[in-house]
């Protein structure tokens, strides 16, 4: 069945050649009228893989590592933050960084050479440096934290070029561009990876844990989501450092940010592993919310006030997969509301809620009242075991999940997850949009492992390795 997904592509040139750098790496500037008319639409998309190019990357190992080397490409709010992860995991060297702002180079820089590493290579000599990096010989992944627009191009330069890359949410905003991503992985024989940290929270691996112990039961659904008010940060030109996360509101009206409530559901329920995410549908509220912030709080002047937002404030959608299952995203950023992400797993044997996380499994459970999740601290994931008190934000999800992913590139191992992953859960950003563009029709979600997903495999709910230092 053939989609017409009409997804502005953002001149990257063009975008680059603005303001400063934006704050999750890389200098964004703000989209003219004239340019944003120009836009052009994305390809038609098709459910149907097409023939595949390489071999899959199911169950493939890294190629070991005595030392991984890391290039990092972005060093804005995310990227300058997470590079001290990188430098408190053993066994990994920071060897190059780039980021067009040099003065933001040479300040990460500092922190490789204060935590007594070599000093890193630095590329802030233009919008494309990051190609650079990622040609370099001795670099074995590349880390991405820049803004969406940015990442496609960026993780299909260190694929070619030889690199496994991890990219931050999303990995891609249309879906021809995830399958030249999973084709080049497959090809490449490099894994390209979604830096899904949410998927590594201590509840939802605990959640994960007691799902495949069957304590729920026989799955039936799920909800994840990501409400989280940014309305302040999005007007705010010191956090971003340009408009480019706003200006997505200005294009899209889908679900902007599905990962880090897709992931851990899709975890749950082994989608890629047994079972797969088929078609989604999505409706969407109206536009209100960035424009009555505006109304209140930027003067008259502001560039915002050139902007016409379509964005729903509100968009939830269903995804249904292979087995009859049911999948609840939502998406909100542009009202109050305190932050959350759902994060609800329900069988026929009980249902976990989270924000406040809370249980009621039978038959330990009966009447009305919710159970006590701490009780159940004993099904701790074996990470969280391990790293009970880990440093970094979010609760300390950040670390352990670049601890594991280190960890699998030094022995040798199989990812928790893959390009597969990452392809499934970024395809909601331009399903979405294009489901409420059609009602709310559903839209298939390709199968982006071409049938290996019956195949039942490991993935986040992993066994711990024997020698975990190789």
């Amino acid at each position: 069945m053939e989609v017409s997904v009409n997804i502005p592509d953002f001149s990257r040139r063009s975008l680059l050649r603005g303001a400063g750098a934006a704050g999750a790496g890389l200098s964004v500037g703000a989209l003219g009228a004239g340019e944003a008319a120009a836009a052009s639409p994305a390809a038609a998309t098709s459910a149907e893989a097409p023939p595949r190019k390489g071999r899959t990357m199911v169950d493939t190992p890294f190629e070991r590592h005595r030392t991984v080397r890391v290039g990092l490409v972005g060093l804005g709010q995310r990227g300058g933050s997470m590079i001290d992860l990188y430098l408190a995991l053993e066994g990994v060297r920071v060897v190059a960084l780039c980021d067009p702002v040099r003065e933001k180079a040479e300040r990460a820089a500092k922190k490789v050479t204060d935590a007594g590493q070599p000093a890193p290579a630095l590329y802030t000599s233009g919008e494309e440096d990051y190609a650079a990096l990622c040609a370099r010989g001795d670099v074995d992944f590349v880390y991405v934290a820049t803004p969406w627009d940015f990442h496609f191009e960026m993780a299909r330069t260190a694929l070619r070029e030889g690199k496994h890359v991890g990219v931050e949410c999303p990995l891609a905003l249309r879906v021809d561009e995830l399958w030249e991503l999973v084709d080049l992985s497959e090809r490449q024989r490099r894994h390209c990876m979604q830096l899904e940290n949410c998927a590594y929270g201590r509840n939802e691996m605990r959640v994960l844990r007691m799902a495949h112990e069957g304590l729920f039961g026989d799955l039936l659904h799920g909800a994840g989501a990501y409400l989280h008010d940014l309305r302040e940060l999005m007007f705010d030109p010191d956090y971003y450092e340009g408009p480019w996360r706003r200006r997505w509101h200005t294009k899209l009206r889908g679900d902007l940010y599905p990962n880090h409530g897709f992931g851990p559901i899709a975890g749950y329920f082994d989608v890629n592993r047994g079972d797969r995410a088929v078609r989604i549908s999505t409706f969407g509220s109206p536009a209100l919310g960035l424009a009555a912030y505006r109304e209140e709080n930027m003067p008259p002047g502001h560039e915002s006030w050139k902007e016409s937002y379509i964005e729903s404030d509100m968009s939830i959608s269903l995804v249904q997969t292979a087995q009859g299952r049911l999948i609840r995203l939502e998406h909100d950023v542009s009202n109050p509301h305190p932050y959350d992400r759902l994060n609800v797993l329900a069988g026929t044997k009980g249902v976990f809620e989270d924000y406040p996380p809370r249980i009621y499994l039978e038959p330990e459970m009966s009447g009305d009242e919710w159970g006590d999740f701490d009780k159940y601290a004993d099904r701790d994931h074996w990470l969280w075991k391990e790293h009970a008190d880990p440093p970094g934000g979010h609760g300390g999800m950040d670390y352990v999940m670049l601890f594991r992913l280190m960890q699998c590139m030094r022995l040798g191992l199989v990812p928790d997850f893959d390009v597969y992953d990452a392809a499934t859960w970024s395809s909601p950003v331009p399903l979405s949009h294009a489901s409420i563009k059609a009602h709310g029709a559903p839209q298939e979600i390709p199968d982006f492992t071409r049938g290996e997903w019956r195949k039942k495999r490991d993935g986040l709910d992993s066994e711990q390795p024997d020698d975990p230092q190789g």
